[in-house]
C-alpha cells in the first residue's frame, strides 16, 4: 500500500485548477532486480506517465523504501500538482511486474493548452550503423526489432504522441549529418502515406561488445559481456522539413550469451535479459522525451479538397478533433536556396474553418467568414486555433 508521498513541485502561482483522475498500468522488468526493485520501477513507470500526460517534465526519480513509496524526491517542472495517489493493483507474471494507479492530479490554469490535441508521428525503421558488430549473436535484425520495440512502447503509453508504423527499409544517414543536406523528399513520402505532422528517424551507431564481466578463474561460469547500446533519434516537422529535436541515447547492459550462440532479437529470451531491457529504458526515456517536445507545440495539417466554403483536412477524431473545434489557415509556399535545398514557408491568413464532422483521420469544416475563401489551395495548412480563454479553470 503507498503510503505517504511528498511531492517538491514547481507551479505557477496561479490558483485556479482543475482536478483529473488518471488511471495508468507502469511495467517493470524483474530481470536483475528484487521484488522491491521491480515494484520501485513500475510505480515510478506509472507516475511518470501519469505527469507527463497532464503536462510535467521529470528531472529526477522517486525514492523507495522496502517497495513502499513512503518519499519521493521528484522534482517537476509542471503545470501539475498530484493530490492523492492510490494502488489500484499489481501482479507478477514471469519476469514482469506491473501497477496500477489512480492518480488525483489538479492542473493549474496557465497548463500547456496545445497538448490536449495529439500529434502523430511516423516511426520509421532505425538504420544499423555498424553491421559488423552484430555478429556477436548474429543479431543483424536488431534494427527493425528495436523499431517495433519502440512503436509498441509509445503505443501503449499516454501521451500527445500517437504513433504510425512506417518500417521499409529506408537510408536515413544522411539526415544526421552535420551539414543538414538531406533531401526533403523522403519526410514527404514518409508523411504523405502515414499523414503524420512529424517523421523520427533513427540510427544504432554502436552495438560492440565490451569488456568481460565474470573472471577467467570461474571456468564453471558462463562468459558474461557488458554490451553497448548507442541510438540517435531526430524528429522531422513533415511541413517544413525541418529538424525540430535530436536526442542522443547510451546504455550498456550484460550480454549473458555465449558467443556462438544465435540469438532471436524478437523473442522474449531477448528483451528479458538484462541487455534487452536497458534497451527497453531508453525507449521509456525517449517516450517521455518526445512527449514533452511536441506537447504544447500547434497541432497543424493540410487541406486535403476544396468546395466553396467547406475544406476536408487530414486531422480527425485521433488528433482530438471534435465538432466545433476552428481552425485558421495558413498559404504554404516552397523556396529554392542558393544551395539548391528545398524550405517551406508559410502565410497567416485571416481565414478560419469551423468543423462540423468529424472522423478518424480527417475532418469536414466550414467557412466562420462572411467572405468567401479566396487563393485557398490544396495542401495549404490548418491549424488548431487555442481559445484564449480559462480553460483550465473551475465552473460553479
Amino acid at each position: 500500500m503507498i503510503k505517504a508521498i511528498i511531492f517538491l513541485v514547481l507551479i505557477c502561482s496561479s490558483t485556479l485548477v482543475k482536478a483529473e483522475w488518471f488511471e495508468v498500468v507502469g511495467y517493470a522488468s524483474t530481470q536483475g532486480r528484487d521484488t522491491a526493485q521491480a515494484r520501485q520501477a513500475a510505480v515510478q513507470d506509472a507516475i511518470t506517465q501519469a505527469l507527463i500526460f497532464s503536462g510535467a517534465t521529470i528531472s529526477s526519480v522517486q525514492s523507495i523504501a522496502d517497495g513502499v513509496l513512503n518519499q519521493d524526491e521528484i522534482k517537476i517542472k509542471s503545470h501539475g500538482e498530484i493530490q492523492q495517489v492510490n494502488l489500484v493493483s499489481e501482479s507478477h507474471e514471469g519476469d514482469n511486474y506491473s501497477v496500477t494507479l489512480h492518480l488525483d492530479i489538479y492542473a493549474t490554469h496557465n497548463q500547456c493548452a496545445e497538448q490536449k490535441f495529439n500529434k502523430q508521428i511516423a516511426i520509421t525503421q532505425s538504420q544499423l550503423t555498424q553491421p559488423h558488430q552484430a555478429r556477436l549473436g548474429q543479431i543483424f535484425d536488431i534494427a527493425k526489432s528495436t523499431s517495433q520495440r519502440l512503436f509498441n512502447t509509445l503505443n501503449e503509453r499516454t501521451s500527445t504522441v500517437k504513433p504510425i508504423p512506417y518500417l521499409n527499409t529506408i537510408n536515413v544517414r544522411e539526415y544526421f549529418a552535420q551539414q543538414f543536406d538531406y533531401n526533403p523528399a523522403l519526410i514527404e513520402t514518409i508523411a504523405t502515406n502515414s499523414n503524420s505532422q512529424y517523421v523520427l528517424l533513427s540510427q544504432i551507431t554502436d552495438i560492440a561488445a565490451m569488456d568481460k564481466l565474470n573472471s577467467d578463474y570461474a571456468f564453471w561460469q558462463s562468459d558474461e559481456y557488458a554490451r553497448s547500446f548507442k541510438i540517435d533519434f531526430a524528429l522531422y516537422d513533415a511541413l517544413t522539413y525541418e529538424k525540430v529535436w535530436y536526442q542522443h541515447y547510451a546504455t550498456r547492459g550484460v550480454w549473458p550469451f555465449e558467443k556462438t550462440e544465435l540469438i532471436d532479437v524478437y523473442s522474449d529470451k531477448f528483451w528479458n535479459t538484462h541487455y534487452g531491457q536497458q534497451i527497453q529504458e531508453v525507449f521509456n526515456k525517449l517516450s517521455q522525451d518526445l512527449n514533452a517536445a511536441v506537447s504544447c507545440i500547434p497541432t497543424k495539417g493540410k487541406i486535403l479538397y476544396l468546395n466553396d466554403d467547406q475544406v476536408v483536412i487530414n486531422l480527425g477524431r485521433v488528433h482530438g478533433l471534435e465538432p466545433g473545434t476552428v481552425l485558421s489557415i495558413m498559404h504554404q509556399s516552397s523556396i529554392i536556396t542558393n544551395r539548391g535545398s528545398v524550405v517551406n514557408s508559410t502565410i497567416q491568413t485571416i481565414d478560419q474553418v469551423k468543423v462540423i464532422s468529424v472522423n478518424m483521420q480527417n475532418a469536414t469544416a466550414i467557412n466562420l467568414n462572411t467572405r468567401p475563401l479566396s487563393n485557398i489551395q490544396l495542401n495549404d495548412i490548418v491549424q488548431v486555433k487555442i481559445k484564449n480563454e480559462d480553460n483550465f479553470s473551475l465552473h460553479n
